[in-house]
């Protein structure tokens, strides 16, 4: 009797959707790599869309103009969708692309001054369910809503999955629609039980596929990406780059938490506890070998070098020069916890204590009056933070010599600094 085939899951993020061009890519790798198996696609917004998206709100939340920039992006996407020959094709259960840019355009109409994260899930999810809608059509599959699926908690911008009651929603729902065909939805997304739409964070759709592969039980999870697999650095930085054939969840883990951007960072988890298998390859050569994550033990690995750029540092010290105790500590933690800033790295000595977190004037300022009355606060802007994972002598020098290091600091396996101006290696 012939085994019946696992679940595959594909997840596309934005520069492989990026134009007309991209999408028939991947139809041109679905139809020739995905096998006869059910195939779950989970897609990212088109290329810049969520940046675009980030832009309309922030506009439409300070009360300024955005109908020009709105018209640009609904042009956008019904021009890729007529390219593709989609733009009237309709779906079962899928709104039109022209009801969800007017659905778009309602929301923004209705953007108030307060719950600026809960309004930003609003808004900023479009770029996801519109992606998916001219995706799912080009490829005559099923598009599926993830939100009414993905149970999260109301933490906004960064929402906290209900896990039971997601995979019993994914279990009852998506199987039986997968032995029709393949069926396309949405990263990044899901919803609380009273109907709002969350995010999962930045660069979360590769979260959306662990989710969705540990509560189905998939065989594996591919990502399409635009490099080769994983590598040690980014290529459009560092010479000389070297893919990982295969890499371990815990070692996959660590350079994630550091900001690697090849997987988001809860990506990993899910998948390790069910053995699920995570395949990086890339949609330029989809024959290509790329990289193979799984349960497996390496010798000493290339050192990686990983770069989180728009990073501030913050200096906290008492009015009074008396030592950074722990009561203080728990003060600045609960503060940045509050305001959501986290901590990418942090130092302390006898009378201060440092943190650097990503950028964001909002959280800063509101930090700022939290904590102003009972610390001294000095910050610096516009930072870079790298972190070479496995160094040694050579690699550190390789980065971090000749620069001003505002703060740095190493354990045995891996070294990090924050710093001034950007490292460029790879010429234009």
């Amino acid at each position: 009797m012939q085994e019946p085939h696992q679940l595959k899951i594909y997840k596309f993020g934005g520069a492989s959707v990026k134009d007309a061009a991209a999408i028939r890519n991947l139809q041109l790798i679905v139809r020739e790599h995905s096998g006869p198996g059910p195939l779950l696609i989970v897609v990212s917004a088109m290329g810049k869309t969520t940046n675009a998206l980030e832009d309309l709100f922030h506009l439409a939340h300070g009360g300024q103009e955005y109908t020009a920039p709105l018209a640009a992006l609904r042009a956008f996407h019904l021009g890729v969708a007529a390219e593709l020959g989609v733009a009237d094709i309709t779906l079962p259960t899928a709104p039109s692309i022209v009801e969800l840019l007017e659905q778009l355009g309602d929301r923004l109409a209705t953007i108030t001054t307060g719950d600026y994260d809960k309004q930003y899930d609003q808004v900023v999810s479009f770029g996801e369910l519109l992606a998916t809608r001219i995706v799912a059509a080009a490829l005559e599959a099923q598009w599926v809503d993830c939100r009414p699926l993905i149970r999260t908690d109301h933490t906004w911008r960064e929402g906290r999955v209900d896990w039971p009651t997601t995979e019993r929603s994914l279990r009852a729902t998506l199987p039986p629609l997968l032995s029709n065909g393949p069926i396309v939805t949405q990263g990044f997304l899901g919803g609380t039980a009273s109907g709002y739409t969350t995010t999962l964070g930045r660069e979360g759709s590769d979260y959306t596929a662990a989710i969705l592969a540990y509560c189905l039980g998939a065989q594996d999870v591919t990502i399409w990406k635009d490099v080769a697999g994983l590598l040690n650095a980014d290529p459009k930085i560092f010479a000389d780059t070297v893919r990982y054939p295969e890499i371990s969840y815990q070692e996959t883990i660590e350079m994630a938490y550091y900001g690697a951007s090849v997987i988001h960072p809860k990506t990993i988890k899910p998948l390790a506890v069910r053995h699920i298998p995570l395949l990086v390859k890339s949609f330029v050569d989809p024959t290509a070998e790329g990289t193979k994550i799984h349960d497996c033990r390496h010798g000493l690995l290339a050192p990686a070098y990983i770069r989180k750029a728009a990073q501030c540092l913050i200096s906290f010290s008492s009015k009074d020069l008396t030592f950074i105790s722990e009561e203080n500590l728990e003060v600045i933690f609960g503060a940045l916890a509050q305001v959501r800033l986290k901590i990418n790295l942090m130092q302390n000595s006898a009378i201060s204590f440092s943190v650097c977190t990503d950028f964001s004037a909002y959280r800063l300022e509101k930090l700022l009056d939290l904590l102003r009355e009972q610390f001294t606060i000095h910050y610096n802007t516009g930072l870079e933070l790298y972190t070479i994972k496995n160094y040694d002598t050579a690699s550190i020098r390789r980065i971090a010599q000749d620069r001003e290091l505002l703060l740095e600091q190493r354990t045995r396996q891996t070294f990090q600094f924050v710093c001034r101006g950007s490292f460029n290696e790879v010429s234009a």
